[in-house]
């Protein structure tokens, strides 16, 4: 292994334990702190320690109820995520290449999407006839206007040269659409996606303790009513947890959907690999290649 080599293989590993101490530290610290009641402008007298929420979580797990309110949360956010997911990449592709859809839909979209989707729970009680319905409503409308207004920057900012070559080759609209647009944009529509499995993720839970039954976010709001606060930390973590877990996924799949977009490369140290013969090497140092955009086929 070249000296390059091992200096890289030594800060990803370095990276990698302080990504392990961070979170640790973090508890060690929410450890003293509680253990001792520390009571300055913050106060600690109440706050459950990392040892009590531990013992709550394990004794949770092993419940049927816990699993229960983590598969309705999960079905709620499956379901209302796909549908914006869906209707936002649709609508925000249709606003970008249609001036009639522009006309339309348009001024609608600016008015309603700096309504917060939780003040929508009034209108989704009013609309829907039962609560499930309603809180799939909330999470979409939550996810939908950042994928939405993300697919539609991406859409307008691709290249007009691709679709012309297309058009030129005697390719039909549907062929640009297919194999230009939705390709070219996915970059964007991934980072609205991104964003909103995020978002869905706060408005499912805030939905759940309003008007819920079952769920991870009912579960730690009934704990709050009842003063069970390690059960209250319970319900935080295993929110951290699904978010941390669902956003992994969307970005993975981004990754893996958009594999043909050129990568970042490693850098190469100052003055090239160690042990290299530096001014000296017969060969002259060349500048390092920028990998060309690939147009979509």
């Amino acid at each position: 292994m070249s000296a390059g080599n091992r200096r890289t293989a030594a800060t990803s590993t370095g990276r990698r334990l302080v990504r392990v101490a961070s979170p640790l530290a973090a508890l060690g610290l929410w450890q003293l702190l509680t253990s001792y009641d520390v009571d300055l402008w913050l106060r600690f007298a109440q706050f459950p320690t990392v040892v009590e929420v531990a013992s709550a979580l394990g004794d949770r797990i092993g419940t049927e109820a816990y699993w229960q309110d983590l598969g309705h949360s999960l079905r709620r956010i499956t379901i209302g995520f796909l549908l914006a997911a869906v209707l936002g990449v649709a609508g925000g592709t249709a606003v970008a290449r249609s001036r009639w859809a522009a006309d339309v839909l348009g001024p609608l979209v600016e008015v309603v999407r700096p309504i917060p989707a939780i003040a929508l729970v009034p209108v989704a009680i009013l609309l829907l006839p039962t609560n499930e319905q309603g809180i799939v409503f909330i999470t979409c409308a939550a996810a939908l206007f950042p994928v939405l207004v993300s697919t539609r920057h991406a859409v307008r900012a691709l290249n007009p040269v691709w679709e012309e070559a297309v058009l030129t080759l005697g390719g039909s609209r549907a062929r640009v659409l297919f194999s230009v647009v939705l390709p070219g944009a996915l970059p964007g529509i991934f980072g609205g996606l991104s964003v909103g499995i995020g978002v869905s993720w706060i408005c499912v839970i805030s939905a759940e303790m309003i008007s819920g039954e079952y769920g991870v976010g009912y579960r730690t709001w009934q704990d709050y009513t009842i003063v069970d606060y390690p059960g209250v930390f319970v319900g935080m973590a295993t929110i951290g947890a699904l978010g941390w877990l669902t956003s992994t996924a969307v970005e993975t799949m981004g990754r893996r959907v958009t594999s043909w977009l050129p990568r970042p490369t490693a850098r190469v140290p100052a003055g090239g690999p160690a042990g290299a013969a530096g001014p000296s090497a017969a060969t002259p140092p060349t500048p390092a290649r920028r990998p060309e955009k690939e147009p979509v086929a």
